[in-house]
């Protein structure tokens, strides 16, 4: 099937109108740096260990990168050109230079977005809240696009203080499927044999050796093996990322300039969609896309129908572009961490 060119009525109808698609969908395809078949390193949790779960038929899929670490890849994009003009630029200085505990922190970068202790430890705590409260009321998103865009885009929940929930535009999963998990061991070999140089016993050497929560192998003095660890895994099946942006929520969205508003959230969440992802993942997860199977952007239909339309970041940035000029993009600001403001919110009580 043929992939539609986009147009500025299509951008218009997935803004604007209540029938138009539901959704934006990439489909796309990933290989390690090694080739297909190669081993790669999935993220591990705690008490976990890789996130492998098999399905009904005994297929066995891992997950690559979570929705919540997607999301923290691709919004520092905007700390970046071409892209930081489209955002207002919120940064927040701490620390005392004199002690070398100086430093910044962009808004960009918090993990809870508008909703981070940080903000709350700011002067713009009043007006984040107030934001959050209209929204909350009213479902006008307004006052958050101007503070925070990026927080409608990929979703914040103000938990710890007035409960308001944004559910996010876009989305982002990466997916291995039909794997293989495999195992790895290792020996630690101290470069000195320490108990001949009297730092310690030869008997006390003898019961520390091989038992890695002795205090001798914490500090790297004596043999540990390292046996059964995580080997990484090998996907049989596509490695596969699956990007959604959800139309329906956008035009859900409110405000006086609401159609202003939609367009420029749209603008967003385009540029963060089609930018090129930093295919380095983690340690031991180095991952392109594969060329033998090309990204397909599709649109969604109510009734499911699926239509391939042609994007790609040139497109995007051009209607984001235009997109923010109309709709006024948020002053940028230079803050300064509050040491009263964080001691007063540690003390708050659970307003629920």
């Amino acid at each position: 099937m043929n992939a539609t060119t986009l147009t500025p009525e299509l951008f218009e109808s997935w803004a604007l109108n209540p029938a138009g698609p539901v959704a934006l969908h990439l489909e796309q395809y990933l290989v390690p740096v090694e080739g297909p078949g190669a081993v790669f390193f999935p993220p591990t949790y705690a008490d976990v260990g890789y996130n492998i779960d098999t399905l009904r038929d005994g297929t066995k899929v891992a997950l690559v990168d979570s929705v919540g670490a997607q999301a923290n890849r691709i919004e520092p994009l905007f700390l970046e050109q071409p892209y930081r003009h489209l955002v207002p630029q919120i940064s927040i200085a701490y620390g005392d230079a004199k002690k070398g505990t100086d430093g910044s922190v962009s808004l960009l970068e918090a993990g809870h977005r508008l909703g981070d202790a940080v903000v709350r430890s700011t002067e713009l705590q009043e007006e984040a809240q107030m934001a959050f409260k209209i929204f909350q009321r009213t479902g006008d998103a307004t006052a958050l696009a101007k503070l925070a865009p990026t927080s409608l885009i990929f979703g914040v929940w103000d938990s710890r203080d007035t409960q308001a929930k944004v559910p996010r535009l876009l989305q982002s999963v990466i997916r291995a499927w039909d794997v293989s998990p495999l195992t790895r061991s290792a020996q630690y070999v101290p470069a000195l044999d320490y108990a001949t140089l009297d730092v310690f016993s030869e008997t006390e050497k003898q019961k520390a050796e091989g038992k890695s929560s002795s205090a001798l192998a914490q500090r790297g003095f004596v043999h540990v093996p390292a046996s059964g660890e995580h080997g990484g895994i090998v996907a049989h099946g596509d490695i596969r990322r699956d990007l959604t942006i959800n139309l329906v929520a956008l035009r859900r969205l409110q405000g006086e300039a609401s159609d202003k508003l939609r367009r420029y959230l749209l603008g967003l969440a385009l540029v963060s969609a089609a930018a090129p992802q930093d295919p380095f993942l983690r340690q031991g997860c180095l991952l392109v896309p594969d060329q033998d199977k090309p990204a397909v952007w599709c649109t969604v239909a109510r009734d499911g129908t699926r239509n391939p339309v042609k994007l790609n970041e040139g497109v995007a940035l051009e209607y984001a572009n235009a997109a923010a000029k109309s709709f006024g993009v948020g002053s940028s600001r230079a803050l300064r961490f509050d040491k009263a403001r964080a001691k007063k919110d540690t003390k708050a009580k659970d307003k629920k």
